[in-house]
């Protein structure tokens, strides 16, 4: 797979599809809780295999069960 056919989004882009405030998302990198994003010239910018990975590792099979990896800080486990 070549890395040009990487797909990003902006901080404004994963908002949206999350419908959150893009707070949340400054919020969520200053304290190490969300998924990986790039820092490339003062842009943030998420990958989107990144945010998938991500939005499956949050999947939960009944209201009461936890999410496979939770709200944890990034490269913990």
């Amino acid at each position: 797979m070549s890395d040009l056919h990487i797909r990003h989004l902006n901080q404004a882009d994963l908002a949206r599809r999350w419908a959150l405030n893009h707070r949340t998302l400054e919020r969520w990198r200053w304290t190490g809780y969300g998924p990986c994003y790039l820092k490339i010239g003062g842009r943030v910018v998420y990958r989107l295999a990144d945010i998938e990975a991500y939005e499956a590792a949050q999947l939960r099979g009944a209201t009461n069960a936890a999410p496979a990896s939770g709200l944890r800080p990034r490269g913990r486990a």
